[in-house]
């Protein structure tokens, strides 16, 4: 893949810009009504992402994370994640989050789909990799992450993202798009 993501972070030529972050700026943005007349909307504009499964044993593991949010004060278990940084590919993110929140490398990197995370308010677009052929190294966690790599087996994380107990709807989405398409696919 190797291709940079769309800048959907760049405001658009018209935008007002509220506030500029580490990841995200906010931005008032001119539109136009259907009677014609003019009005903002609040826009955040971000990077992008990446959401990673990192398969194990021919896909029967998969290896998540329980990761600390501090936006809403909890622990969640997830699938590794993180955003893209200006100019880089989404692959080369997918290779250097992989490596900095689980440890592992990839031997094969492989994009399944990406979607619009919020499209009412973010121009945050999401790209999902399968992670296969992993090797352990060492992780290169960011000084503010609280991750904690745990292997799971592929049926339980699937029954986690049904029942509740994956509440992250990145990785409820994840594991439920791969899982459909590896039963579709007969692998």
């Amino acid at each position: 893949m190797s291709r940079p993501a769309q800048s959907h972070h760049a405001p658009g030529q018209d935008d007002r810009i509220l506030y500029r972050g580490k990841k995200i700026d906010l931005a008032l943005r001119p539109v136009t009504l259907s009677d014609g007349t003019t009005a903002e909307r609040e826009v955040v504009l971000h990077r992008g992402a990446v959401a990673l499964l990192p398969l194990l044993d021919g896909g029967a593991r998969v290896c998540l994370i329980r990761n600390r949010r501090y936006a809403i004060n909890k622990t969640l278990l997830e699938v590794p994640a993180g955003t893209i940084d200006p100019g880089e590919p989404p692959d080369a993110c997918a290779l250097r989050e992989l490596r900095e929140e689980t440890g592992y490398i990839a031997g094969r990197l492989s994009l399944l789909t990406e979607w619009w995370v919020s499209p009412g308010l973010f121009t945050e677009r999401m790209y999902l990799f399968r992670c296969d052929d992993l090797r352990p190294g060492p992780h290169a966690r960011e000084l503010d992450e609280q991750i904690e790599p745990v292997e799971v087996p592929w049926e339980q994380a699937v029954a986690m993202a049904l029942d509740g107990r994956i509440e992250d709807a990145k990785s409820m989405l994840a594991i439920l798009y791969w899982d459909r398409m590896r039963r579709e696919s007969g692998a």
